[in-house]
């Protein structure tokens, strides 16, 4: 599978609470986690572990002036520093929420930073560099690493990085592993059963997330059979253990440039802390990497104005469909602005006149609502009417006036082709609404997989609703 980069600013798997993390706490310095409490705060004081001491260093003086004289203090570890935010425990995992009312700004406002100290980080082409440089010369892994396609191939070796990680004594990853969602809390579709997949009633996803799992499996077996070396045999015992490095390494990666001295190089990266953030199509922070200091910033949206309690919030990737969010993240929407419905009659709406009676602005791939002409209190035009204005098929002219008897009958016809593609389901949104509220699913990839066809009926249901409200509306 390609890599999908992250769009900048969008890393991205929803407002409504569409959540992929389920951590435990590490020890005291970044975040302290007590039983029964429920948020978490930051600290920066030095840790006790050797990894995280500032090391100490004799400076004689000198003629010369580095070129780069950050690039000298990877010696130690920085610490995490977050601003006026909580990490606190949802339903479905941790999330980041303000702790205090942000008043909009013309410019946009840090509100925490991540050192690439503490980042697992590999570059995308050879030669290969990582960061840290955990793998020992001669470490069988970079022989597994180096295996892999250059081009396809990068959430493979980011997975063996994490379980090396895991492997490696002293390293911080070690902790902030058990902020890591276990196998049982993960919603990726690399860990679903065939049965499980079956229930997404979306076959062509099915079968691609099949292909997926078979291709970890063939990577592990290629890699871990019985005759490889016990510290290569201990970092994934059985290939669900890798299907988990694999989904984590999917769904919390950030692709971006990095630079170290005078060097840039295109990275995959797991950046601790940050992979808290959760998905929304209307986010209200984007990710700036600080080339000077390695260090990652989450930002607040200029101008915005965010609310003690808000979530934090990021696009992890923009212009795709749900097929795409739920193959990576293993999550969907019901309200995404870029689903799209393939549509296969000849029946066509006046896209001009569509777009005026719900107040829809902007160009094709920048269309939003303005609530600048929509009357108070509508809160009808969500994301899914957003891709209804996207997706139908659409006509314009104009020197040529619509005909309202000509676009109700188009209406009608779009309406009777989603009403044949819902019918296509083998269940209705309300037995699978009923589903999920009266028998909670055996498990969290069962869930997700109900969710994802769940969400497209809705959305075929908020299309047929649109029509509706079109044909009323439409001016005669």
């Amino acid at each position: 599978m390609a890599s999908l980069p992250l769009q900048l600013p969008n890393l991205s798997f929803v407002s409504d609470n569409n959540k992929l993390k389920c951590f435990n706490s590490p020890k005291p310095n970044y975040l302290l986690v007590c039983n029964n409490v429920k948020s978490i705060t930051t600290s920066v004081e030095t840790a006790p572990f050797k990894l995280f001491e500032r090391t100490q260093t004799n400076e004689s003086p000198s003629e010369l002036e580095p070129a780069d004289p950050d690039f000298y203090k990877i010696g130690y570890v920085r610490s995490v520093r977050a601003y006026g935010v909580d990490f606190k425990e949802g339903p479905n995992g941790f999330g980041v929420y303000a702790s205090k009312d942000i008043e909009p700004l013309k410019r946009a406002r840090v509100i925490m930073e991540i050192p690439l100290e503490l980042m697992l980080t590999i570059s995308q082409k050879l030669p290969w560099m990582f960061f840290p440089d955990i793998v020992p010369i001669g470490h069988p892994i970079f022989d597994i690493i180096n295996s892999t396609d250059r081009e396809t191939d990068w959430d493979l070796r980011l997975a063996c990085l994490l379980l090396l990680s895991f492997d490696t004594e002293g390293n911080f990853w070690q902790l902030y592993g058990d902020f890591l969602p276990s196998a049982e809390d993960c919603t990726s579709l690399l860990l679903a059963t065939e049965e499980e997949l079956a229930e997404l009633q979306d076959q062509d996803l099915a079968s691609n997330m099949i292909g997926q799992q078979h291709r970890a499996l063939e990577f592990w077996e290629r890699n871990w059979h019985s005759s490889v070396p016990l510290k290569i045999k201990r970092l994934a015992c059985d290939p669900e253990r890798f299907s988990w490095a694999l989904s984590i390494a999917q769904s919390r990666c950030i692709s971006m440039q990095m630079r170290i001295g005078a060097l840039v190089q295109d990275a995959n990266m797991l950046i601790p802390y940050a992979d808290m953030l959760n998905h929304s199509f209307q986010p209200n922070c984007f990710f700036h990497w600080r080339f000077k200091d390695r260090m990652l910033e989450v930002m607040i949206n200029a101008g915005q104005r965010i609310r003690k309690g808000d979530e934090m919030t990021v696009n992890y990737m923009n212009g795709k469909e749900n097929d795409m969010y739920m193959q990576r993240y293993g999550f969907s929407s019901s309200t995404n602005p870029w689903d799209v419905i393939q549509f296969s009659g000849n029946a066509q709406i006046h896209l001009d006149s569509f777009l005026s009676i719900f107040n829809i602005s902007g160009l094709p791939d920048q269309y939003y609502h303005n609530n600048r002409l929509a009357n108070v209190g509508d809160h009808f035009v969500d994301g899914a009417v957003i891709a209804a204005a996207r997706t139908l098929p659409t006509w314009s002219d104009g020197d040529m006036p619509i005909v309202p008897s000509t676009e109700r009958k188009a209406a009608k016809d779009l309406q009777g082709e989603c009403q044949q593609m819902l019918a296509e389901f083998p269940t209705t949104s309300d037995q699978d609404q009923k589903i999920l509220a009266d028998s909670m699913p055996q498990s969290r990839t069962l869930e997700a997989a109900i969710k994802y066809r769940l969400h497209r009926k809705l959305f075929l249901e908020k299309v047929i609703q649109a029509l509706d409200i079109y044909q009323e509306r439409i001016l005669f």
